[in-house]
């Protein structure tokens, strides 16, 4: 008997004390039957140890000692849409499935993304984007999971709907037929974020579908401070422009909101500050604090994160707004000067 292959992409770049955890989690998956597991791990030349833990590893299967396959690929350029890239080079799967180290997956998350595929007929499908705090959680990593969670904190996203299942504009991590990429082509790599987002806009704006399960359950472990949260959403902006020009369109009308509110903000700024009435500033402001203030009892509402979590909410959601407002701007600036990219927003760290 054949058996028919599905090949799991994983981007990898120091990741020493998840890697271990994350491939005996994907060596627990319960495939279907008449299915087999090939699993390559890009990683973007680790310096933290990660190669000396996936080696090993990589060398028991090769002995019969493990139960996937696992490809260990060198990704140099680090960043994650070259990994991808790498990765789907030498997937043999006619599925293929994108897996990240911080996410924990259901033992049937592959199958039921198969069985989605089927059912669907969908070009891409993925499940909501479920975020956890890890064991032991700090106040500030608790509210940063809840404030993540909730759709209108970020602008209605049906991605951060767990109860959700439909098309949708994109879905979290994906899986695809071989065929997609066939069709649409493979990520971007001038993209150093958002490089999925992009192509579920190239999947939809070519003819394609894309639907999110609520059936294809994970949870991701999100940033643990609020320095590393600014600083994700402040890349995730400043790479959204260079989508919208390659696309000539924002993929949603949420992208736009953050970068409209920050230039607003500085437009007033500079206007009180050579001597202009400064109450449109104050006005503004305060009806930003109030706006917070509502997604706060919202989010206290939905998904209660308790205690001094809670009093942190308000800080989470600013650094959403303003790190990825900030972000759109000066990436509209780089769009507009002809700019490939500024280094300094380049590098993926946790």
């Amino acid at each position: 008997m054949t058996l028919r292959v599905v090949s799991v992409i994983v981007p990898c770049r120091n990741e020493r004390g998840h890697i271990a955890s994350f491939v005996a989690g994907v060596q627990r998956q319960q495939l279907p039957a008449g299915w087999a597991l090939q699993l390559l791990i890009a990683d973007g030349m680790s310096d933290d140890g990660t190669r000396d833990v996936l080696l090993p590893l990589s060398a028991a299967v090769a002995r019969g000692d493990g139960s996937a396959p696992i490809q260990l690929i060198d990704n140099p350029n680090r960043i994650v849409s070259s990994a991808l890239n790498a990765a789907l080079a030498r997937a043999s799967g006619e599925v293929i499935v994108r897996m990240d180290v911080h996410t924990d997956y259901a033992d049937d998350y592959i199958a039921q993304c198969i069985a989605t595929l089927a059912e669907t007929g969908a070009d891409n499908v993925g499940g909501p984007w479920r975020a956890e705090p890890g064991p032991g959680a700090a106040a500030m990593q608790r509210a940063i999971a809840a404030a993540f969670q909730s759709r209108w904190v970020a602008g209605g996203a049906a991605s951060r709907s767990l109860r959700f299942s439909g098309w949708a504009d994109t879905v979290y991590l994906g899986c695809w037929p071989r065929a997609t990429f066939e069709r649409f082509g493979h990520f971007d790599e001038s993209l150093v974020r958002n490089q999925d987002d992009e192509h579920n806009l190239r999947i939809v704006r070519g003819g394609g579908r894309v639907w999110q399960s609520a059936r294809i359950r994970s949870t991701y472990r999100p940033r643990a401070t609020l320095t590393q949260t600014a600083r994700q959403y402040l890349q995730y902006g400043y790479w959204k422009p260079f989508v919208m020009k390659k696309h000539g369109q924002a993929a949603s009308v949420r992208h736009l909101l953050p970068g409209l509110f920050v230039a607003l903000l500085i437009v007033l700024g500079l206007v009180a500050a050579i001597g202009a009435p400064a109450w449109p500033l104050v006005a503004l402001v305060a009806l930003y604090a109030l706006a917070v203030a509502a997604l706060t009892a919202t989010v206290a509402a939905e998904r209660p994160p308790g205690g001094a979590a809670l009093l942190c909410v308000p800080l989470v959601i600013g650094a959403y707004h303003l790190g990825y407002g900030l972000g759109s701007l000066l990436g509209a600036f780089d769009v507009l000067r002809g700019a490939r990219g500024r280094e300094r927003l380049s590098s993926l760290t946790r």
